[in-house]
């Protein structure tokens, strides 16, 4: 198969799918006597990226695999499909997600801690069903509180490969959405690797889905 239908199969694809695919399921799009080398696959993702580039769309690769998605700055027009305006988050529950982003895994209370104020249940609860964090295990305490890490979701969601694709929090602070700033001391926290959130997401894969 030559590499032109091979870029063909992968942007056909990737626009049908409508979420991300990662090279493992792309390859299964092939039967077994004709199915590319990855080295192939790569090409294709990379030519697509190169076609792209003077696009309304990009090819991006973010942590569960490859999408094609709308360029940020063209947002603002293509938000106007829609009638119903996207969710907006308190502050509370952005200080919340964004605790357990830097500093995962760790437990409600450690949340309560830092935050110096309760956590909502409302706010575990949108964040869990948002698929955007998880427990990956049991603090060794007693209580044996859950221990909360994100997800690919999470990751995906924001367009990001891994957790060192994370903004420092300095950087975090002047987003717009996260207005006020957040109150979060100690803005050189040292974030855990991917290698690190891979081993937790292991832990308790019968929990909610990565």
């Amino acid at each position: 198969m030559n590499s032109q239908k091979i870029c063909n199969i992968v942007e056909a694809a990737l626009l049908a799918a409508g979420k991300p695919l990662s090279l493992e399921r792309l390859l299964l799009l092939f039967a077994e006597d004709e199915q590319p080398h990855r080295q192939q696959l790569d090409e294709a993702l990379e030519q697509l990226q190169q076609l792209y580039l003077q696009r309304g769309v990009d090819v991006v690769e973010v942590s569960s695999g490859w999408r094609i998605q709308v360029r940020k700055e063209y947002s603002p027009w293509i938000s106007r499909l829609w009638d119903e305006k996207p969710a907006r988050y308190s502050r509370a529950l952005l200080e919340t997600l964004s605790l357990i982003a830097y500093r995962q895994p760790l437990t409600r209370g450690e949340i309560e801690d830092v935050r110096g104020v309760a956590v909502s249940t409302n706010i575990i609860k949108t964040l869990s069903e948002r698929e955007w964090i998880r427990v990956v295990g049991k603090r060794d305490v007693p209580g044996r509180p859950s221990l909360y890490a994100t997800t690919r979701e999470f990751l995906d969601y924001f367009g990001l490969k891994g957790l060192d694709d994370l903004p420092p929090l300095a950087e975090i602070r002047e987003f717009d959405v996260i207005n006020p700033e957040l109150d979060l001391p100690d803005p050189e926290i040292e974030r855990p690797t991917d290698a690190q959130n891979e081993s937790l997401q292991h832990q308790d894969e019968g929990q909610l889905l990565q």
